[in-house]
C-alpha cells in the first residue's frame, strides 16, 4: 500500500445506512414451518432466518398475492 494511503489515523464511524437495511422483528411461526425452512436452509448451507428473508423478498419483488 502506498504511504499516502495510511489509514492508521483514520477515525471509525458507524454505517449510517445499516439500520435501513434490516429491521429485527419477532414472529410466532409454527413448528412445521420452522422445520421446513430449517431443512431447506441446511441443504443450501444458510440459516433458516436468511432463507425466510429470501423467500419474503421474492414475494415482494414478484408482487405475489396472498391467498387465504
Amino acid at each position: 500500500m502506498k504511504p499516502e494511503y495510511d489509514l492508521t489515523n483514520m477515525k471509525r464511524r458507524p454505517n449510517p445506512y445499516a439500520k435501513q437495511l434490516k429491521q429485527q422483528v419477532t414472529l410466532s411461526l409454527g413448528n412445521d414451518i420452522i422445520e421446513y425452512f430449517d431443512q431447506k436452509a441446511q441443504e443450501k448451507g444458510i440459516s433458516y432466518q436468511e432463507l425466510i428473508d429470501i423467500y419474503l423478498q421474492d414475494c415482494v419483488i414478484n408482487k405475489r398475492e396472498l391467498f387465504l
